[in-house]
């Protein structure tokens, strides 16, 4: 078979207005060559853009800057609304921070979208019905990244989830399926047993569907929801989750669809969006011309949209499926009963650009229409709550005799003083003081909650609720007695009641 190589521009421009001006960078490994490729195939489908390039990646971080970006890089993204990023390689060893991570966080990119969809028989997979889209919050939870180590044997991260940024992920979520035709929102926590953080996930979800009256609703246990991806991904349409869930759901998907090869991803924030490939650097494969632009491509088709040229979008997108139909893969698509010829990076692409402005014959063609245009989120405003101290969890490094939490509970109810009282210690999460098992095990690493000598207790919607207050004065002066006793505090949590619920977790056998 024989493929015209030449990557000119074959098409008039399809939008009249003035160039978009974009940041791009080639990145690390592969990034070059699929960068190079991507660009040739907007350029003659007739994208109205302008490239400003900065560099990222390895070279950067070797230099001396542990975030793989320049100061002066940080100018350029600023300038433009859109950046089209290729892979980097992070350096192996110690010191070198995500730039992934940094980007998403430094620029509020709190949205990460990841469309999914099968392309069998031509990508094996068995999922010829899927296609769904992935929106996962992408700047809170455990990717906050705050982390100590409080004793010798444990270590802590927080997980912190707030409203506002709950209310942006779902709200986005359905902004896009309402969009882009979808019908149903998905969202998966794990609030049976995070009851605060997924909690308050789940709670915004169930508000905010309700002003999608038009959109289907529902919620799944992150662990069934997975399992389901895996085994049945055809019967979800938006799934809409948290950071590290995510993540995870997002390869799976990836995965099950057939090729990761083929993955976009977008991040977006309120005045910049990021475009990326969902694949790695594949430094063993570069410079020799096989690499697959089709994550690149897609990726870019999503910016695109993002800028306003969807029509350029689908120009792109039903050239791209054209050409899978054709046979024409590279080498990582290569399939037996399908592939007529094995294209490199260059063939692939000037196949693409050859069948702009044809349609798939047996694949869905894609259709984004004048609704898939930037998504804007206005987040309700705060509201002002009353907010009470009623006790404090004191976290202290303690491993003295054979770790005995009779010993320390006796202890402390002596140092505890005359206006508070200790209610309860716990290990690893368990109540080990009072009436705690012989069998649970103990670290160096204990919880011990002190409420105000006179707290009662009402029952309320979720659980029990101290009702007197604590002053923080009281707080400090337990502090310090513990410091006389020679006790390592390492850790303080105050406990409140919010709009008169209780604000914290119980513990477990409390």
């Amino acid at each position: 078979m024989h493929l015209n190589t030449s990557l000119e521009p074959k098409v008039q421009p399809l939008t009249p207005e003035l160039p978009t001006r974009i940041t791009i960078a080639s990145g690390d490994g592969i990034g070059r060559e699929i960068m190079d490729a991507t660009l040739s195939l907007l350029d003659a489908a007739g994208a109205q853009l302008e490239y400003e390039e900065i560099e990222i990646g390895k070279e950067v971080y070797l230099k001396g800057n542990s975030s793989g970006i320049s100061p002066e890089a940080w100018e350029v993204l600023r300038r433009n609304s859109a950046f089209l990023k290729g892979p980097i390689t992070t350096p192996q060893g110690g010191g070198y921070k995500s730039l992934n991570v940094t980007i998403r966080k430094a620029m509020g990119l709190y949205a990460n979208v990841r469309p999914c969809q099968a392309y069998t028989p031509y990508v094996d997979s068995n999922f010829p019905e899927m296609d769904l889209v992935v929106v996962r919050e992408n700047e809170e939870d455990l990717y906050a990244g705050i982390e100590h180590q409080q004793t010798t044997e444990v270590v802590q991260c927080l997980k912190l989830v707030s409203r506002p940024g709950c209310e942006r992920i779902v709200r986005y979520a359905f902004e896009y399926a309402r969009a882009y035709g979808r019908h149903k929102v998905t969202c998966m926590t794990k609030d049976n047993i995070m009851k605060h953080t997924d909690g308050l996930f789940h709670k915004v979800f169930d508000e905010v569907a309700q002003e999608y009256p038009d959109i289907q609703s529902e919620h799944y246990i992150i662990d069934i929801g997975a399992a389901l991806l895996a085994a049945r991904p055809e019967q979800f349409d938006v799934i809409v989750t948290l950071n590290l869930y995510g993540d995870i759901i997002s390869d799976i998907t990836a995965q099950v669809a057939g090729s990761v090869g083929l993955g976009g991803s977008a991040n977006i924030g309120d005045t910049i969006a990021m475009f990326e490939a969902i694949h790695g650097s594949a430094p063993d494969i570069a410079g020799k011309g096989i690499a697959n632009p089709s994550g690149l491509i897609h990726a870019a088709c999503m910016m695109l949209t993002h800028v306003g040229q969807p029509r350029v979008a689908e120009r792109v997108l039903n050239a791209l499926l054209r050409t899978l139909e054709d046979g024409i893969h590279t080498a990582d698509l290569y399939n037996e009963a399908y592939t007529r010829f094995r294209a490199s990076t260059q063939e692939f692409t000037q196949a693409v650009i050859e069948r702009l402005g044809q349609e798939p014959r047996k694949l869905k063609p894609a259709v984004l229409g004048d609704n898939a245009q930037p998504i804007e989120i206005k987040v309700k405003p705060y509201l002002a709550a009353s907010k009470q101290l009623v006790g404090v969890d004191v976290f202290l490094d303690w491993s003295a005799g054979q770790r005995d939490p009779n010993e320390l509970g006796q202890a402390l109810e002596r140092i505890a003083g005359k206006n508070l009282k200790l209610k309860m210690i716990t290990n690893r999460g368990v109540k080990v003081y009072p009436n705690g098992f012989p069998e649970t095990f103990c670290t160096d690493h204990w919880r011990c909650r002190f409420v105000s000598v006179d707290s009662r207790v009402k029952p309320l919607g979720n659980g029990m609720a101290i009702t007197a207050p604590v002053s923080y004065d009281e707080v400090v002066a337990l502090l310090q007695r513990l410091a006389n006793e020679g006790l390592n505090f390492i850790k303080t949590e105050n406990l409140y009641e919010i709009n008169g619920e209780r604000a914290y977790s119980l513990g477990q056998g409390e």
